[in-house]
Formats: C-alpha cells, sequence, structure tokens
C-alpha cells in the first residue's frame, strides 16, 4: 500500500469544506417568523388593554370610548341612555331604516356633545325638544295642532327623530314624540324609539313653560351611555 506523502495530505486536508454558511433565504424565513409572533402577541396585548379599560354601566359594556367607524354592525351600540335632570331615558337606535342619521348620533355621544345639552322645547302630550338649534318652526306647529293629537299612542311606541332640514348652523337637534302626529316622517327622520323611560319623557312634558314652549326651570342632559342591550 503506498504511502501518502505529507505534502499530499496537506493539499488534501485544504481542499475539506469549512463550515457551511447560513443561507440568505433562510434568514428571511426566521426573521419573518420573528416578526409574525411579535405581531400577533402586541395585537393580543391591545385587545386585552381596550377591553379592560372599556366603562360598564349598569353591569353591560359601555361603549362610550370605543372608536364607532369601523366597528362591526353586530358590535356597534343599539341603544343610547339619555340621563336627564328628571331620569333616565333609553333609546333604540334604528341602524337599519336610519343608518347615517345614528352614526352621526353615536359620533356625537361619544364625543360627549350631549353632556349639558337642555331640553329647548316641551310641548305637553305631544313632544319634547334637545338640541343647539333656536328653530321654533317645527314645534310651533305641532302645539297649534296638540288639540287634534292622537294621545293614546302605547308608550313603547314613542318615536325620537331629527329634522330633516339641515340646520345652517351645525349640531344636532332630536325630538321625543309621544303622540301620534300625521306630518311626523315629513318633517323628522325617525332614527329610534324610546325602550325605557316613557315616563321619564311624560314628566318632562308636565313642567311649566313659556310663551315660546321653554322650560322655565332648565331640564338638561347629564351623560350619555351607549349599550349593545338592556
Amino acid at each position: 500500500m503506498a504511502k501518502i506523502k505529507p505534502q499530499a495530505l496537506l493539499q488534501q486536508s485544504k481542499k475539506k469544506k469549512g463550515p457551511s454558511r447560513v443561507s440568505i433565504t433562510n434568514i428571511l424565513i426566521y426573521s419573518l417568523a420573528v416578526l409574525l409572533v411579535v405581531f400577533v402577541l402586541f395585537s393580543a396585548y391591545r385587545r386585552w388593554t381596550q377591553r379592560s379599560e372599556t366603562p360598564t354601566h349598569n353591569g353591560r359594556s359601555v361603549l362610550e370610548d370605543a372608536a364607532f367607524p369601523g366597528l362591526k354592525n353586530t358590535n356597534a351600540p343599539r341603544f343610547a341612555t339619555l340621563d336627564t335632570g328628571k331620569g333616565s331615558v333609553t333609546i333604540e337606535l334604528f341602524k337599519d331604516t336610519a343608518p347615517n342619521v345614528v352614526d352621526q348620533f353615536l359620533k356625537l355621544c361619544q364625543d360627549g356633545y350631549f353632556k349639558g345639552i337642555l331640553f329647548r322645547r316641551v310641548v305637553k302630550h305631544s313632544v319634547i325638544q334637545a338640541g343647539d338649534s333656536a328653530e321654533f318652526d317645527v314645534v310651533k306647529d305641532w302645539a297649534l295642532q296638540r288639540k287634534n293629537l292622537d294621545t293614546s299612542l302605547k308608550q313603547e311606541e314613542f318615536m325620537v327623530g331629527t329634522p330633516k332640514a339641515n340646520n345652517e348652523k351645525g349640531g344636532f337637534e332630536f325630538f321625543i314624540v309621544s303622540a301620534q302626529i300625521t306630518d311626523l316622517n315629513e318633517k323628522l327622520t325617525v332614527f329610534g324609539r324610546v325602550a325605557k323611560g316613557q315616563e321619564v319623557v311624560q314628566e318632562i312634558e308636565e313642567v311649566e313653560t313659556d310663551e315660546q314652549y321653554q322650560p322655565k326651570s332648565p331640564i338638561e342632559i347629564m351623560s350619555v351611555s351607549l349599550l349593545q342591550d338592556i
């Protein structure tokens, strides 16, 4: 058996492969995997913190501080509870029939727009008006017709609407109607109904007013809570 010369052994050792290098493809795959894990953990943490910060109202989830735009319809608030100086009134919102008005109303609720808003007009056994508009035409017409209004409407049918005519000064006003008014749908976009607190509406209707149907003692909305159920 022929002996291999030392010089030949040296040449063979040089030909041996060094340690294999990690390919660029593997580096990219590992990096993407790490980023994916970080993203999942961050999303879970963010969702948990938002859920823990959501306030409650009577033991139920309140969505006052949630970012309403982008919420799915199944998660959107379906009720709004107005806490007034006379008690609480809960409105069921008609998202399906008046989506634009409901979205506007919800956004204003989240912005705290209605906090401190007064009921500016009150017509006994007919309607109460809340908001920042000084317009009087709609309420005046109904006030003049109130003797012919049907006051036998069932309490659960109290409608809530906002004028179809845009307010040039901006803002938002709404009416809670406790009587059957023939031209209701002509003047208002109905976006809800009183689901709870009809007796509070009737109590507000009984307050003393001046010739312009403005309450002599201010009645304000102190806060609004948005709920998914009641």
